[in-house]
């Protein structure tokens, strides 16, 4: 089994659009900072001063971080373990074969639940059907090279 990458953004940016990204979310928080320092005057603030500031640094944070791609979500699987990133704001998930006791596979989502008890869920939407096929080919062929159980289980509406 090889190393396989699959991407879950709808489109894939440019060089240019992660430049201009970083760029925005530069500009944002430097405004921020600029408003925090030099307009905010303590005896006329009623707080929207501050919501404004905070919206515009967090704006440009996460600007930021999307154009030097680390918001991308993905699904790589591998022979020695799989990972994957469900959420552009939360880390990257790693889950080891030693790790799974078992898999349960649902039509448009999988289910890793850990030797300690814990349920991994990865949710794979209704963006790309022929995507979500593909992954779960991979995930079950990660299943039997690592001799984990794989439950197929239907949804009924």
């Amino acid at each position: 089994m090889q190393k396989n990458y699959f991407s879950l953004e709808t489109v894939e940016n440019s060089r240019l659009t992660r430049i201009f990204q970083v760029i925005l979310g530069i500009a944002c928080t430097g405004i921020s900072v600029f408003w925090m320092f030099f307009n905010i005057e303590p005896e006329k603030e009623n707080g929207t001063s501050w919501i404004t500031i905070i919206f515009l640094a967090g704006f440009g944070i996460y600007m930021i971080y999307a154009g030097l791609g680390k918001s991308v979500k993905f699904i790589e699987t591998g022979p020695d373990k799989i990972r994957f990133k469900k959420n552009s704001l939360l880390p990257v998930t790693e889950v080891n074969p030693a790790d799974i006791q078992r898999i349960e596979s649902f039509p448009l989502n999988v289910v890793f639940f850990t030797k300690t008890g814990r349920k991994i869920i990865f949710r794979m939407g209704m963006t790309y059907p022929e995507f979500v096929e593909t992954v779960k080919n991979e995930i079950a062929e990660f299943a039997a090279v690592n001799k984990i159980p794989l439950e197929v289980m239907k949804e009924e509406i």
